[in-house]
C-alpha cells in the first residue's frame, strides 16, 4: 500500500507540475515605434506616426493586440488621418502550428471606407526557425464588413471631399453603402538578423473576399532596424496599403515612408 501511495502521490506531483508549465504566464513584451516632425514658418506642417503592438503568453496561450497609426496636417488642415487596430489569440498545439483567432478594426478619413471590421479563425505556421531568420505564415477565414463613407454634395451637385477646409455649405448627403461577405486573409512575416543589432522585416499581407475576386486588399511593410541600446533602437520602414476597388477620386495606393524611434520592453 505504502507503494502504490507513493507512486499516486508520485503521479500528482508529475500532473501538477505539467499543469502549471501549461499556465506559466511570461512578462508583457512592447514594440513601440514613434515618428513626429514639425515645421513652423513658411510651413507649417506636423506629421505623427504610431506602430505598436503588445503581446502576453500564459502557457499555450497568447493573446497580442497591434495598432498603426498616421496623421499629418498641412497649414492646420489635415492631409492623413488612418488607423488600423488588431486583436489575435493564439493557442499552440506544437511549437510551430498554433490556432490563430483575428478581428481587425480600419478606419482612413481619406479613403472610400468609413471604416473596414473583419474577424474569423485560422491557423498559424513557423515556417523557418532559427538564430539569423525566421518566418511565420497565418491564414484565416474572415466575415467582414465595408462601410463605405457617405458623400456630400455642394448645391451644384458637386461633391465635397473631406475634409472640406473651406467650409462649403452641405446640400445634399448620400449615405454610404455596408458591404458584408465572406473573407479570407493571408499574412507571412520574415525576419532576417544581419548583424546581432541589425535586422530586416518583411511583412506582408493579401486579404479578400470569396464572392467577388476583384474585391481585395493588400499590405507590405518593409523595416530595417538597428539597436543603440538594450531598449531603443531607430528604424526607417515603408508601408504599401492597396486597395484593388476604390472609390472615384481615391487613389488605390498609399504609402507612407518613416524614420522611427523604437523602443521595446
Amino acid at each position: 500500500m505504502k507503494k502504490i501511495a507513493l507512486a499516486s502521490l508520485a503521479t500528482l506531483a508529475l500532473i501538477t507540475s505539467a499543469h502549471a508549465e501549461d499556465m506559466k504566464v511570461t512578462p508583457l513584451v512592447t514594440h513601440t515605434e514613434l515618428g513626429y516632425i514639425e515645421t513652423n514658418g513658411n510651413t507649417k506642417t506636423k506629421t505623427f506616426n504610431l506602430d505598436a503592438n503588445a503581446k502576453k503568453s500564459w502557457g499555450k496561450h497568447e493573446g497580442k493586440i497591434l495598432l498603426d497609426g498616421q496623421y499629418s496636417e498641412d497649414s492646420g488642415v489635415e492631409t492623413k488621418n488612418k488607423y488600423l487596430v488588431e486583436l489575435n489569440y493564439g493557442y499552440a498545439f506544437t511549437d510551430r502550428i498554433s490556432f490563430d483567432y483575428l478581428a481587425g478594426y480600419k478606419v482612413d478619413k481619406f479613403s472610400s471606407f468609413d471604416y473596414q471590421f473583419y474577424t474569423g479563425p485560422g491557423v498559424k505556421y513557423k515556417a523557418i526557425v532559427s538564430q539569423q531568420q525566421n518566418l511565420t505564415v497565418e491564414a484565416n477565414i474572415l466575415y467582414a464588413i465595408d462601410q463605405y463613407a457617405d458623400k456630400h454634395y455642394d448645391a451644384a451637385g458637386v461633391e465635397i471631399p473631406y475634409p472640406n477646409p473651406d467650409n462649403v455649405a452641405v446640400a445634399s448627403t448620400v449615405n454610404g453603402e455596408k458591404n458584408d461577405y465572406a473573407s479570407y486573409r493571408a499574412k507571412g512575416v520574415y525576419d532576417y538578423l544581419f548583424t546581432k543589432d541589425t535586422k530586416f522585416t518583411q511583412e506582408l499581407s493579401f486579404r479578400g473576399s470569396f464572392e467577388d475576386s476583384e474585391n481585395y486588399f493588400v499590405y507590405s511593410k518593409s523595416a530595417l532596424t538597428s539597436k543603440l541600446s538594450d531598449i531603443f533602437s531607430a528604424g526607417i520602414s515603408y508601408k504599401v496599403d492597396y486597395v484593388n476597388l476604390p472609390a472615384t477620386g481615391t487613389d488605390h495606393t498609399d504609402t507612407t515612408f518613416t524614420l522611427n524611434l523604437i523602443m521595446d520592453y
